[in-house]
């Protein structure tokens, strides 16, 4: 029988607490297999983690420590049990401030979490990609193809805005490009990729000509763009004065 002088210690529902809605401001970490990352999750609200890509199929930790974890396809979510004491009607909250370690596997690879719990908002953590993981969706994607196929397969996901995951993007440089046989013309980079696994790179670069001209794709074949260029590609070749062309080019290679 429970004697309402006595204090009592209890550990709040996980389901209720699981149920709880997430709070507006959540912070992302991400988080790369096959090494250790150290993070802070809240001790008081749900933490969110996302596998980029796939889905989460397992998660390890101590179970004699106050957590409870729920998975679902690409998500889980973590939460430190926040433990009561009431003594008398005077009930005292303790949060949990002990590391705890998280291995969870995601799309066939591990990643470690050494998590510190802390009185923050709720975190979101995403388990991006590694290299290998990288290399082998860039091969399932372009293996089956041979080299000019897959030179016009990377060209239209750029132009058509839906790059691949798998894809790693790379600072463009910040100056401006010259070339030899466009000394008029302003040639910047937008952005670039590396394709892992393939031997391939890929920039788009903005075009913009000071006067009516006619672009010739030959034009760009210049190794201000790259020393092994494999394939250059123009989403227009007649421009007016003031107007700008998409140009991919795709290189063997990463860029120097």
């Amino acid at each position: 029988m429970w004697n309402p002088a006595r204090p009592r210690s209890r550990a709040l529902p996980a389901l209720a607490l699981l149920l709880a809605p997430l709070p507006a401001m959540a912070q992302t970490i991400v988080a790369l297999p096959d090494q250790t990352s150290t993070i802070r999750l809240s001790n008081r609200d749900i933490n969110h983690v996302i596998c980029a890509g796939g889905e989460i199929e397992d998660v390890k930790f101590s179970a004699e420590k106050a957590i409870a974890v729920e998975r679902a396809g690409s998500d889980a979510w973590i939460k430190f049990l926040v433990r009561e004491v009431d003594d008398a009607g005077a009930v005292t909250r303790t949060f949990v401030t002990v590391p705890s370690e998280f291995f969870i596997t995601c799309n066939g690879a591990v990643y470690a979490l050494y998590a510190e719990p802390s009185d923050i908002p709720a975190q979101t953590v995403m388990l991006q990609p590694g290299g290998a993981q990288r290399a082998r969706a860039n091969e399932d994607l372009l293996g089956p193809l041979v080299e000019e196929e897959r030179a016009v397969s990377i060209t239209l996901s750029m132009l058509q805005d839906r790059i691949p995951g798998s894809f790693t993007a790379v600072a463009p440089r910040a100056d401006k490009v010259r070339l030899t046989e466009l000394p008029g013309a302003s040639v910047d980079e937008r952005r670039r990729v590396e394709i892992e696994g393939s031997g391939l790179s890929a920039s788009e670069y903005l075009v913009t000509v000071g006067a009516d001209a006619t672009l010739d794709e030959r034009s760009f074949l210049d190794r201000a763009l790259g020393a092994n260029i494999f394939a250059v590609t123009l989403d227009r070749t007649v421009l007016k004065a003031g107007e700008t062309a998409r140009l991919i080019v795709v290189r063997r290679g990463a860029v120097q």
